[in-house]
């Protein structure tokens, strides 16, 4: 297992015991929500850590994997299957998932860079158009 991958599993496990009280922020206010999708090949139920800007009630998360050509496998999952869940504190939330496109992106993606100037870090380094991932209160889509 990567370190990364043991990172992600401590961080999880100290949101999760702090109610996101401790590791819920990354500093100048970003916010880290817990993302559990469903493995598209395996099933399994995986949790990620990730940095997310609030939109009204809606979750925008970033598909960077920090700036590599290949996606993060939360996203293909989303691909796959687009519910998922995210924790928001010590809050549970039913989402569904949707890349944004055209007028979604030319509203969100200059806030979604001003929101955490890594974001437009990461696409300058990468040939794919890293997607934007809004996540909608399940029902709410």
């Amino acid at each position: 297992m990567s370190g990364w991958k043991y990172f992600a599993k401590f961080h999880t496990w100290v949101y999760r015991k702090s109610g996101g009280r401790v590791m819920g922020e990354v500093g100048l206010g970003r916010k880290i929500l817990l993302l559990t999708t469903r493995g598209r090949k395996s099933g399994v139920v995986r949790t990620s850590p990730l940095v997310y800007m609030p939109d009204g009630d809606r979750f925008v998360i970033y598909g960077s994997n920090g700036g590599q050509e290949v996606p993060p496998a939360w996203f293909l999952n989303l691909q796959s299957g687009p519910d998922a869940e995210v924790e928001v504190g010590a809050q549970r939330v039913p989402v569904r998932a949707h890349v944004a496109e055209d007028a979604e992106v030319e509203r969100l993606l200059p806030l979604a860079h001003a929101y955490n100037p890594h974001w437009a870090g990461y696409q300058q380094r990468c040939q794919r158009r890293i997607p934007l991932v809004v996540l909608s209160p399940a029902g709410r889509a």
